[in-house]
């Protein structure tokens, strides 16, 4: 990047919602998979830039729990883009030192995929690079509830008192509760809603929304949501004694 915030000012995990590739396929006289593939190049581009940028997390919505409801062969299709990504591109993964992880369901995701994504997790768990987050087949409800039911399950087996319920002893019941929350989110494709991602991890996170539909964006796109995170004061609840997204946490 040609400018950048301060490393003080940078999100310490910035969470995108890639939205538009149908929309941006069709504008164009394309196929619905045609903008998907155009996606999967403008993921490449994020990724390689916010490594390069020093961000040191990024949680990418990938497939949404809600996904199953589009047609079957563009979800055939979804997967088969997933499989050809991993295939390309974990070796130049491996190479720059970043580590895979991957939060959702694996029931229903074809079993030759899930084989690939635990095995790049393996290979990539000691890489101290970018992390980078894959929310496949997650929904944020969903989340919760299963994390109820985890604890619902320590209580009974006595490895947890209902008294001692904190919010943060029922984060470590969440999918990943080593995965800092995300301080920015970016939602691309001009809607204005969280779709059910990372309700809990969500709540204290800035948000950038523009209409940029997902196969346009671009280094411009992603340092201007820099740029307005960078400016912005992060109270969390207080008052707020800085000007600046240099209040962080902690």
């Amino acid at each position: 990047m040609t400018r950048l915030p301060s490393r003080s000012t940078l999100p310490r995990n910035l969470a995108v919602i890639m939205d538009g590739n149908g929309r941006w396929a069709k504008t164009r006289g394309l196929s619905r998979m045609e903008g998907h593939r155009h996606g999967v190049e403008a993921t490449r581009r994020l990724v390689e830039t916010v490594a390069q940028a020093g961000i040191p997390w990024l949680t990418l919505f990938c497939f949404s729990s809600e996904n199953w409801s589009r047609p079957s062969d563009e979800v055939s299709g979804l997967f088969e883009l997933m499989r050809r990504g991993l295939h390309g591109e974990v070796p130049e993964l491996l190479r720059n030192r970043v580590r895979v992880r991957v939060i959702g369901k694996r029931t229903g995701i074809p079993a030759d995929l899930v084989a690939m994504l635990a095995s790049v997790e393996k290979r990539s768990v000691h890489n101290d690079g970018l992390s980078l987050v894959l929310a496949l087949n997650y929904g944020g409800r969903a989340e919760i509830v299963q994390a109820a039911k985890k604890w619902q399950e320590a209580i009974a087996r006595g490895d947890e008192v209902p008294e001692d319920l904190d919010e943060e002893r029922f984060r470590q019941f969440l999918l990943a509760p080593d995965i800092p929350d995300p301080d920015l989110l970016i939602r691309t494709g001009g809607e204005h809603r969280l779709s059910n991602f990372m309700l809990w991890q969500l709540a204290y996170t800035e948000m950038v929304f523009t209409d940029c539909l997902w196969p346009d964006f671009r280094e411009s796109h992603l340092q201007a949501a820099l740029d307005a995170y960078a400016a912005r004061e992060r109270r969390f609840g207080g008052l707020g004694h800085t000007t600046t997204t240099q209040a962080k946490e902690g």
